[in-house]
């Protein structure tokens, strides 16, 4: 069985401002770190043979964090697992969105969900081929995650609608080439009530509004 662990990476200052992230390069918080650390503890219940990570300081920083916990190589770092490129939004707050772009318009250099799914879930495949019959911990973005999902799990109930909180792990396997979702919040999260629980709508205002 091969498993990949899709890590969300810990609170940004952005994150906390309600700013919209997307491609924009903005470090950890303190928070943020401290969340790391509480998934790289989880993660540490488990055996995994590496860590990947997305080259946003964000996301390697966290994925840095974690491989240091079990006792693994910095972390390899792959240009498809980004986050999804907001565009003109990048930097705002949820007024100025909604002041710049009303009613949901479109919003000038957005990325699409299918073109994030076009290049994130080649680059998982990738990686699960590579450790075939392992485990590994791949820090990323919240949009990422919930494309992802969106994508190999439609219909899952327990995650339709729910937050994709900083430092929460997702656990998915390679069943018959393709990707499948194992446990949206991992049970390896129960124990976890780290802050920052805020939803991820909540986190970034054009998430709830669809491709135009």
């Amino acid at each position: 069985m091969t498993l990949l662990y899709l890590v969300r990476h810990g609170e940004t200052d952005w994150n906390r401002a309600r700013r919209i992230q997307g491609s924009t390069d903005i470090p950890l918080n303190d928070l943020g770190r401290e969340q790391a650390a509480s998934a790289a503890d989880l993660l540490s219940r488990r055996r995994f043979d590496a860590v990947v990570a997305s080259p946003l300081v964000r996301a390697f920083e966290t994925g840095s964090i974690i491989a240091e916990r079990l006792g693994l190589p910095v972390p390899a770092t792959l240009d498809a697992l980004v986050e999804r490129a907001y565009g003109e939004a990048e930097g705002m707050v949820f007024d100025e969105v909604e002041r710049a772009f009303p009613n949901g318009a479109d919003v000038p250099g957005r990325e699409s969900v299918d073109d994030l799914l076009r290049r994130v879930i080649p680059a998982l495949l990738a990686i699960a081929h590579e450790y075939q019959g392992g485990a590994v911990v791949v820090a990323t973005h919240g949009a990422v995650i919930r494309a992802v999902v969106g994508h190999v799990a439609p219909d899952e109930g327990p995650a339709v609608g729910q937050p994709i909180r900083n430092g929460s792990i997702h656990s998915f396997e390679l069943v018959d080439g393709d990707l499948a979702l194992c446990e949206f919040d991992d049970p390896i999260e129960a124990q976890s009530e780290a802050p920052g629980r805020y939803e991820f709508g909540y986190q970034n205002a054009l998430e709830n509004q669809p491709d135009a």
